[in-house]
């Protein structure tokens, strides 16, 4: 049996591919999935409609006894984990981190004790081997863009979502913190009226009480006939990527994700940063941001301000191919090879090591 531990519903739309494929291989599959007051309803409702075996857990401690008692093949994690040390011997222990980006957890995760980790990219593998020089790295790709790639993911239906399919879509995929979405104009779907407009925010931004005002301004935009806003239930990126023409995003892991599949993109610089971040804190925004925030700026067109961002997405719409070899250049080295095959290279190395 191989399990994965799903801390959070948004890395189960990461662990499907890899799930389908030791499915197909005759592999027993089973889910450690943590319960959580504010998103139980769409754990169910994941849990329902992709029909996965699953144990309930409430902390780590938990999880880590069930570990221990059922002594599984693998335990693919999508975070760092607390109880590693006490996994060794048995069980095999592998991250997947749950996104690619610039953020520094990226690297920091590795600190944790997993007997390997899979990595998207020679450039990521040949910097954590130098991070971590004792540590086991394997380059695979990002498996969770396997679905587009192989053309199984249909994507979404923009007429039974209101929207018209005769217009090019936007998708709107800002993340949580620091995010794009206070800095945007109240009333932004009207200027882009000739698109129709995807919404899909971080699920922080739908479900946790300290990101309310940016829930409140989702759905205020979600009242505007050319958008759809993505339920909590849809916790997966990839139907919303499927069909979009372009992603307008900030600091976000789906920049990247888009790019790999050759559609242009704008990254907003805008930012709503909270008083402990700016002035003389500032150095906390750049803890937070890793290195690659700067050296990947060149995989889009970037809107410096509100103001910019509709000329910006006009000629992206005119002009798709304009960051063809910049996106294919950094999509190398960020996400490795996009093949549609990563899934299938994550699971040969399951089924042969341990």
């Amino acid at each position: 049996m191989i399990c994965f531990d799903a801390l959070h519903p948004y890395y189960l739309p990461q662990y499907f591919p890899v799930m389908h494929e030791l499915l197909a291989r005759g592999e027993s599959v089973h889910f450690v999935i943590y319960r959580s007051k504010e998103q139980q309803d769409v754990l169910d409702a994941l849990v329902k409609a992709h029909q996965l075996s699953v144990t309930w857990v409430d902390s780590q401690e938990q999880a880590l006894a069930y570990y221990l008692d059922t002594k599984p093949r693998w335990v693919i994690f999508g975070n760092a984990f607390d109880g590693n040390k006490r996994l060794k011997g048995v069980c095999g222990t592998a991250l997947m981190q749950h996104g690619i980006g610039p953020k520094a957890v990226y690297y920091t995760v590795s600190e944790s004790d997993f007997d390997v980790r899979f990595v998207e990219g020679e450039y990521r593998l040949k910097r954590l081997q130098q991070m971590f020089p004792e540590k086991q790295f394997v380059d695979t790709g990002y498996a969770k863009l396997d679905p587009i790639i192989q053309g199984v993911e249909p994507g979404l239906d923009l007429v039974q979502l209101g929207l018209d399919p005769n217009k090019p879509t936007l998708l709107y995929a800002p993340t949580f913190y620091p995010s794009s979405i206070e800095k945007m104009a109240k009333h932004w779907p009207a200027e882009f009226s000739e698109y129709n407009i995807l919404l899909k925010p971080h699920y922080f931004s739908l479900s946790k009480p300290a990101y309310k005002k940016q829930k409140r301004l989702l759905e205020h935009w979600a009242s505007f006939d050319n958008v759809y806003l993505a339920t909590a239930e849809q916790a997966n990126l990839l139907p919303f990527m499927a069909s979009a023409d372009l992603l307008i995003s900030d600091a976000s892991s789906a920049l990247f994700e888009f790019a790999a599949l050759d559609k242009p993109v704008v990254w907003c610089d805008f930012y709503h940063l909270r008083w402990s971040y700016r002035g003389i804190f500032k150095f906390r925004f750049n803890q937070r941001m890793d290195e690659d925030l700067y050296r990947y700026a060149g995989v889009a067109i970037h809107a410096k301000t509100y103001k910019e961002l509709k000329s910006v997405v006009d000629q992206q719409i005119a002009e798709p191919e304009s960051f063809a070899a910049a996106r294919a250049k950094y999509t190398y080295e960020l996400a490795g090879t996009v093949d549609g095959q990563c899934s299938q290279r994550i699971v040969n190395y399951l089924m042969t090591e341990n």
